[in-house]
Order: C-alpha cells, then structure tokens, then sequence
C-alpha cells in the first residue's frame, strides 16, 4: 500500500520502568510534531503504553496547551502511563498487530514513537514491520530510555545520567553520615540499586568518592560474580581503616553458580526473574560473619523519580532524542532509533547518531572489563571520565511558595473511541 499524501497522525507511549526525564522525550516528540502541522496531525499517546493502543484508550494530546506540555520537561515519572507488556511475534499473535492496524487506520495514525528501553525496542521493531508485512503505512521510531543503561550502540541511555548522579549523591552524604556514628554505632552502610544484569547504576556510586573526598566504598557489580571471602575482607579492611564502610550492590548481584543473590522465585510481566532484596542479604551476612551494627537502604522508586536533583545533561538529552525521533520519521525513516554519539569527554561533546532496530532490540549492554577496577569491587579512571559528564550540571524543576516543586498533571482527555471493545489476554 503506497503512503497517502494526506496528512496523518502521530502515537507515542511510555513503556517500562520510567525515568526522572522520559517525559522530556515526551515533550520533544510533541512540541517537535507541533511544529510541523504541515506534516503531522495530532499526537495521540497510549494510555498505559502499548495497551492503550491494543484497548483504543488514546489520549488527545491537542487538548493539552502549550505551557503543559512545555512542564513536562520538567516532570518526573511517565505522564500517560507506562506498562510491561512485550508484544509475540506475528506469527505466534496476529490477532494483536490485525488489531494495531485496525486503532491506526481508525484514527489515521502514520508515525509510531515508543519511548523505552530494550523490550520496547523489540516492540517497536515488530511494529515497525508492519509496512511490509501487511501494506498498511506505519513509521515506528524508537526512543532511547533507561535507567539500566544497557541499550547497545547509543554512548548512554537518557534516564540513566539523573539516576547516576542521585545514587552518587545519596552515597556521599550517607557516608558522611555513616563517618559521624561509625565511633559508638553504625560502621556499615548498604544502598541496594537497581541493575538486573549491568552494573551501570551500581558503578554511579563510585563517583561519591573523589581525589578530594576520601570515602570507604565497596562496590557489588553483576558483571562480577560474588565472592563471600574476598568481599568480607575488603569490608574488614575499609572498616580497619576508615572506622566504617559504604557499599552500594546491583539487585542483579549473583553467586558464582549464577544465581541471584536476591532472586524472590517471581517472574515479572516480561519472564524476567523478579528481583529485591539484596540489601538485607548483604547486610546481614556482614553482621554475621563480622559482627559490624549495620543499616540498609533500597533506592528502589526514589531512584529513578528524583527529577529535583536531575542531571542537566540528561534533560538535554532525553528531550533531543524526542525531537529526533520525530525528524527522522518525517524525513522517511523507519524501525530506528536515534542515538547519542559521544565525540568528546573534555570537554563533552555528544551528537545525534542513529541505529537500526534490528541491533538495538532484546541486546544488552554490560560495563566494559575497563570500568571495573582489578579487584572488582570499584571503578577504573576509565569509568570516572564515562560517568562524570553525565551526571553534571543541574537542571532543578521550578518550586513552588509551598517549598514544594512544580509537577505538571495533565488532563489527558481520551480521543474519541470508534472501534469495539477489545480485550488484552
């Protein structure tokens, strides 16, 4: 089916764990759309991701003014709703993509933007291949989100440089506070982060500590098979040293059988193992084995929502990934997803790359051997000048005479629906 000339609509949804800035992207996508009426008619978002595609649960962006969406910069979590849902393939569910075609001809949709990490990215491709599969017109452009920082082929992952630098923070100030009682009390402390298989987030902590700022820091990686003896030791040195210790250790932490320490027995909505926890078991096996008065702490939520202390360089760059992605849909683009090319650490310069779905989709990308120190327990120099850009500069949301900061809700007024009910199994 050859494209029409007529103009056509946008969709756009939020897929996964969200981030302090996805709605940055949110926000490139459509005030970029806006821009170009000529091209592009009105941006509907998914309710609840791609579900709200599947159910026809739209919402009219349109309906929303110019200052709203503009606050969206600067507001955390996902403002239509996000989900966990990973789309079969054609074959094993065509009753799902019939009815995709059925939402995108119904409300003349010709440009699919999906906001996520690497199961979106997967979800997007097999959108994406919809065109040739079945003739219907559709441009789906991936958008780069994650906390993890595991996406291939991108310098690094808008979502991930704001959760940097909150773990970084919070592991600096809880080890000044741990340094104050370490004398007649606590000597440990544990800040479980997220990070299922790649130790980005966990390796943030490291940039607490600084030629400047001496700290006692141990870091758990899950590159990094756990070693119970090596991992004491160390504890009992910094502690020998210093007079206390502040660990910070991925969830995906496993044993040297390749079992997570923190595995629950779950599964959540993708088949991944359902992950929390590692914290109390660190902790308690120091208290144990050392006998050392301990607290823990689990960044969970707080990690990836504190858009108060959000990287500058991260807002930047999730909103043009938004901005790009609607650019290369209308200049013809499709199953892609725009990148971030690092061409400079000092001083930091980064441009817009572009990658094919095909090499993003259901790839993980682990810390190089390079980042981790040789006793795996800390980051490399290497790492430092990886992470340091990342986590500059602030980009603090506008605060209210309450003393509390200024979040954007939005109405989200649903599009009118014009299909029958149809139910996600």
């Amino acid at each position: 089916m050859a494209r029409s000339t007529e103009k056509k609509n946008a969709f756009y949804a939020q897929s996964g764990g969200v981030t302090a800035v996805i709605n940055a992207s949110a926000c490139g996508v459509i005030e970029t759309a806006r821009k170009h009426k000529d091209k592009i008619g009105k941006v509907y978002a998914g309710r609840n991701g791609i579900i709200g595609a599947l159910t026809e649960d739209l919402i009219d962006t349109s309906k929303e003014s110019a200052r709203a969406i503009a606050a969206l910069r600067h507001t955390p979590s996902g403002a239509f709703g996000s989900c966990r849902y990973k789309m079969k393939s054609l074959e094993a569910n065509k009753r799902e993509y019939d009815r995709l075609i059925e939402v995108f001809a119904a409300h003349n949709i010709g440009y699919f933007f999906y906001n996520g990490g690497g199961d979106s990215a997967d979800t997007c491709l097999k959108v994406s291949q919809l065109s040739k599969a079945t003739g219907y017109p559709i441009q789906a452009i991936h958008v780069p989100k994650t906390v993890d920082n595991d996406l291939p082929i991108t310098d690094n992952c808008p979502g991930f440089g704001s959760v940097a630098k909150y773990i970084a923070v919070s592991t600096r100030e809880a080890s000044f506070d741990v340094a104050s009682m370490c004398a007649t009390s606590t000597k440990i402390f544990v800040l479980e982060v997220m990070g299922r298989h790649a130790g980005w987030i966990a390796a943030a902590g490291g940039m607490a500590a600084t030629e400047n700022v001496d700290l006692p820091i141990v870091i758990l990686f899950p590159e990094v098979k756990f070693s119970q003896g090596k991992f004491l030791k160390l504890v009992k040195e910094k502690v020998k040293q210093y007079g206390y210790c502040s660990i910070v250790v991925s969830e995906g932490v496993q044993d040297r059988s390749g079992n997570f320490l923190a595995d629950q027995g779950l599964k959540d909505a993708f088949g991944h193992a359902q992950l929390g926890g590692v914290a109390p078991v660190i902790a308690g096996l120091i208290r144990d084995k050392l006998g050392y008065k301990y607290h823990w702490a689990v960044a969970d939520y707080l990690q990836r929502s504190a858009r108060h202390i959000a990287s500058k360089s991260d807002v930047e760059q999730a909103y043009a990934m938004g901005k790009a992605a609607v650019e290369m849909a209308l200049q013809g683009k499709n199953s892609v997803m725009p990148t971030i090319k690092r061409t400079s650490s000092k001083p930091y310069r980064w441009k817009i790359g572009e990658a094919k779905l095909s090499r993003v989709a259901n790839v993980e990308k682990m810390m190089p051997k390079g980042f981790i120190s040789r006793d795996g327990f800390g980051i490399t120099k290497k790492c430092r000048e990886y992470l340091e850009p990342l986590i500059a500069g602030e980009d603090y949301p506008p605060y209210g005479k309450d003393g509390m900061p200024k979040y954007v809700q939005l109405k989200n007024a649903p599009a009118r629906k014009k299909l029958a009910d149809f139910k996600v199994k």
